[in-house]
């Protein structure tokens, strides 16, 4: 299902994070490829409202920012809590992208390394110089293999078809083999710290 943000969000963001809570507490499984933000699980209080303001202000919707921050953070529990497995792929360029007021970024980057160390986390970063096998695409988040909610800069689109949805997992399966982990993602992480503080 194809929806357009201006129709999603035409009362504002903290609905969509609430409506959407179901989704993820049964959702064991997540496989998330990030190619321009953080991930909205694993998002900070000022990264989110830095990014959700920047929204509201593109797309002209009201202005609930405040309100939808709680909303996502609340949702967000569900990578510290219950059965749930993340595996997350960020392109290194998400760690650079300088989104919400300053010290933002320094807190979300060492947010990002304490997630990391989480059991149920698996966070791959692909370096700027890695050789490709699968072109930098739009991030897309893998709730199990039922959905695929892919997010352009007009819509939401919402995957259904088994067969689309095998294409979009054998995509995470390819950008997983290209990204660094453990040592190497920590130091990708540290580097682009380094640069905002």
């Amino acid at each position: 299902m194809y929806v357009e943000w201006r129709e999603i969000h035409r009362d504002g963001m903290k609905h969509v994070h609430e409506k959407t809570v179901p989704l993820y507490q049964r959702t064991r499984n997540f496989r998330v490829y990030a190619s321009n933000v953080m991930p909205g699980m694993v998002q900070t209080a000022a990264y989110a409202a830095g990014l959700l303001q920047a929204i509201t202000v593109f797309q002209g919707t009201p202005n609930d920012v405040e309100q939808a921050v709680e909303a996502r953070l609340k949702r967000s529990r569900v990578i510290r809590e219950g059965d749930h497995r993340f595996a997350l792929v960020l392109e290194e360029t998400v760690l650079h992208h300088d989104v919400g007021e300053p010290g933002a970024m320094v807190e979300q980057l060492q947010h990002l390394l304490m997630i990391m160390r989480q059991q149920n986390v698996s966070l791959g970063i692909i370096p700027f110089r890695a050789p490709r096998t699968v072109w930098p695409l739009e991030a897309f988040y893998a709730f199990d293999d039922s959905l695929v909610a892919v997010e352009t800069l007009t819509a939401e689109v919402n995957v259904t078809a088994p067969r689309e949805i095998r294409t979009y997992l054998r995509a995470f399966e390819g950008l997983s083999r290209i990204a660094v982990r453990g040592p190497e993602a920590r130091a990708c992480i540290e580097r682009a710290l380094d640069l905002f503080t």
